[in-house]
């Protein structure tokens, strides 16, 4: 694991994650560094306590917008008027809720405070977004993410009704489709992911579509 020189904005090759996909320590979480990381498949995670961990998984987990599955049940949802979808209004709110809503198998949240001001700063910058379940007025369900070009970067999601962050999902990229979504990262695989489409995909093929769609 290679520590990062504070005083320079860069990350070494890919190639030197260890089989975890971690590839280095340090540095910090300001809208320049993030980028940089986002741009080359790079992003952090790590708990209270600990100091800024950066991953690059090798095999990657994404998805392809034309690939994404929509079971029967959820066609019906859709179809009603039971959930209201918006988009990027309420980026901070989701955020929180993301990082207070309960999991099954999780003790505490990987999402800190110096994180959620991380990411609201990139929102500032239209660099982060956020798609958003409403019941009655109330925020049910919703994710945030990194939205670079035509790559939607999810970070993560949460729900308080059943199937609301997966609506959230469906419409969020629905709607970034029409905005030339070519790819979502998805970044470790899950079986709700797999279950919408998700695949694995080896890292170097995944670093060839992030040249590709969005450049250095």
């Amino acid at each position: 694991m290679i520590w990062l020189d504070p005083n320079q904005l860069e990350f070494p090759p890919s190639q030197l994650s260890d089989s975890d996909g971690c590839l280095a320590v340090g540095g910090d979480l300001n809208p320049e560094r993030l980028l940089l990381a986002y741009r080359n498949g790079i992003f952090p995670w790590y708990n209270e306590g600990e100091p800024i961990l950066w991953w690059t998984p090798d095999p990657r987990c994404v998805l392809f917008p034309e690939k994404l599955m929509i079971s029967d049940s959820m066609r019906s949802l859709l179809k009603k008027d039971k959930f209201e979808f918006r988009f990027n209004t309420s980026f901070s709110l989701v955020m929180q809720h993301c990082q207070s809503v309960k999991r099954v198998d999780q003790d505490g949240t990987w999402i800190q405070d110096e994180m959620i001001l991380a990411y609201q700063a990139l929102h500032e910058q239209g660099k982060a977004i956020s798609g958003e379940c409403w019941e009655n007025g109330e925020l049910v369900g919703g994710l945030y993410g990194v939205w670079l070009k035509d790559v939607f970067f999810g970070e993560s999601m949460f729900h308080r009704k059943t199937n609301a962050s997966k609506f959230a999902f469906i419409k969020t990229i629905e709607h970034l489709q029409m905005k030339g979504l070519k790819l979502i990262d998805c970044q470790q695989p899950t079986q709700h992911l797999i279950s919408l489409g998700a695949e694995l995909i080896p890292r170097h093929h995944f670093e060839d579509l992030l040249r590709a769609w969005i450049g250095k």
